[in-house]
């Protein structure tokens, strides 16, 4: 039994078909090959899609299309979208809205031509100039890093995208990121900015956290801080993951103002920048805690006289 899809090709039931066996349904072109593009483009390719052209500046982002996409053409911008029925552009945030302004001006996009952005922060507003030549606007945003090397396919099984298109687009855009192995998740436009604000502030500064904590035990003559701090994060991420702000602990969330303070004295002399930053998130952590009713009120302006102390 054959049931149909978005694209308008039949899939057999009964299990996933070697993909070398199906006819390609899409012609894929890529705009931008940084570390995201080529993998998107490689994963389109797998589910039976043909990648036929992509565009890359950077002598790094050409070896990453020659890697992931071999054989395939790299070309202008222009030509990408010429040959493509479905074009990838996964280039900067910032430089998303004057490329879509500038192929739309040029008469690059064709009327029922799929243009997708894989941009976090923003929704379809910014592909209107494609969308009033007759595009059909999608915004797709894994939301995971990229290495721009093979592993990335692997990856993206399971990876969740966030989602954003007009209403009767939400099947394509759905059906799309399924294909790629991902987990669609709608994002309306409005909240775009939100979503992604969110995804930064937890995954960059998670990074520079991590790197702050390690920093300090080389300080402190640990010689692979990665070791001892492996298991103690993995729990604390998971535990936060599960039960949201129940899962604070240290001397925080238990009032220890004594502790605090000591903290901040060794900051104070090792590293200044550091000071900066644990302070911010103390106060961010006393906050919750209150909120959350684990740490008193009294105890957390007893944190906060610490948190205010300015020694020189």
């Amino acid at each position: 039994m054959s049931t149909s899809n978005p694209f308008g090709a039949p899939e057999q039931s009964g299990g996933p078909a070697d993909p070398g066996d199906r006819p390609a349904r899409l012609a894929v072109g890529v705009v931008g090959t940084g570390r995201v593009g080529p993998a998107l483009g490689a994963a389109l390719q797998l589910a039976g899609h043909r990648v036929v052209a992509a565009s890359g500046v950077s002598a790094a982002s050409r070896r990453r299309a020659e890697a992931l996409l071999p054989g395939v053409r790299l070309v202008t911008p222009q030509q990408v979208l010429a040959a493509a029925d479905l074009v990838l552009l996964t280039v900067p945030d910032d430089a998303l809205a004057d490329l879509v302004r500038g192929l739309a001006t040029t008469g690059a996009v064709r009327p029922g031509q799929i243009v997708v952005h894989t941009s976090g922060a923003q929704g379809v507003a910014v592909l209107e100039p494609a969308t009033r030549a007759g595009a059909l606007p999608l915004a797709l945003h894994p939301a995971m890093t990229f290495t721009g090397t093979s592993v990335d396919l692997a990856r993206l099984a399971g990876c969740p995208f966030g989602v954003t298109a007009p209403e009767e687009l939400r099947p394509v855009a759905e059906a799309l990121v399924v294909e790629m192995g991902g987990e669609p998740e709608w994002v309306p436009e409005e909240v775009r900015p939100v979503y992604h604000t969110a995804l930064a502030h937890g995954a960059n500064h998670l990074v520079t956290l991590v790197a702050q904590a390690m920093e300090l035990l080389r300080g402190a003559g640990v010689a692979e801080p990665g070791r001892l701090l492996g298991p103690l994060l993995g729990a604390a991420l998971d535990n936060s993951l599960r039960s949201g702000d129940a899962a604070l602990t240290g001397p925080v969330a238990r009032g220890d103002a004594g502790t605090l303070r000591r903290h901040l004295d060794q900051l104070r002399t090792v590293s200044p920048d550091i000071d900066q930053a644990y302070r911010a998130m103390a106060r961010a952590t006393a906050q919750r805690a209150v909120r959350g009713g684990s740490l008193k009120e009294e105890s957390a302006a007893a944190l906060l006289d610490v948190l205010n102390e300015e020694k020189h």
